[in-house]
């Protein structure tokens, strides 16, 4: 019933607005590109409106977003991000809330590498292990308290290879210049046919990975940027966002 009244909310939204339709500059975690472009232009399709998405690291994007970026809205990889933006005044607290929850995942290109056990893998021989730069990546930080918690992040430490976002530290280990990597579970699964072995990471052994969405003071009065807000919550959307390996809860 919920949803029911959602669809029908939105849809009445979407005809009010269609004759003024606008264009929205959007920050998008770069773990979550492919869902993102898909949901963009589904929401495209049913509002008229456009979307310009930019993607790349939460803390990038933070930092960029501080110092006047031109972005409407801002999809993170965390919720620590949005929640200071707001405090610190670049866009209001009740805009934000949790669109998606990530899942962590150990891949290899390699389909024999990674067994059941991961932490089997990560004991064994290897040269180079991709992670996300903890400083400023979501699956980065999540990637090392995991290794923190197994007991292995100093053994494995100096053979650590960072990417500055999970886009870029997938691509390591998907060319092999890294055996293996701590990517989001999404993407390992979010082509057909994709080859590989994965281990879920799991949950107990990093703090959730809420992705928050945020309006930004620049997309206030954008109409794009609020709808484009609001879709993330239809079922439309959802069903994306479960498809690429993401938990949603509301």
């Amino acid at each position: 019933m919920f949803h029911l009244r959602l669809t029908a909310l939105f849809a009445a939204l979407l005809m009010a607005t269609a004759a003024r339709a606008e264009t929205a500059t959007v920050a998008v975690a770069a773990n979550f590109a492919g869902p993102a472009q898909e949901i963009a232009a589904a929401f495209a399709a049913a509002s008229g409106h456009r979307l310009e998405i930019s993607t790349g690291s939460s803390g990038a994007f933070y930092a960029q977003i501080v110092k006047g970026a031109p972005f409407d809205a801002f999809l993170s990889a965390d919720a620590e991000r949005p929640a200071r933006l707001a405090a610190e005044g670049h866009g209001p607290a009740a805009s934000a809330f949790t669109y998606a929850v990530g899942r962590l995942g150990l891949w290899s290109a390699d389909p024999a590498r990674i067994g059941p056990d991961g932490t089997a893998a990560l004991r064994t021989g290897f040269r180079y292990l991709a992670i996300a730069n903890p400083a400023v990546a979501p699956y980065g930080a999540a990637a090392r308290e995991a290794l923190e918690k197994l007991g292995l992040w100093r053994a494995v430490e100096s053979r650590i290879v960072m990417g500055h976002d999970i886009g870029q530290t997938f691509q390591m280990a998907a060319t092999g210049n890294a055996e293996m990597g701590f990517v989001a579970l999404s993407q390992a699964a979010s082509k057909p046919g994709r080859k590989g072995s994965v281990w879920t990471v799991p949950a107990a052994l990093h703090a959730p990975i809420r992705h928050d969405a945020i309006l930004l003071a620049r997309g206030a009065g954008n109409a794009a940027a609020r709808d484009f807000l609001a879709f993330l919550k239809a079922p439309a959307a959802e069903e994306i966002i479960r498809r690429y390996g993401y938990d949603v809860f509301r």
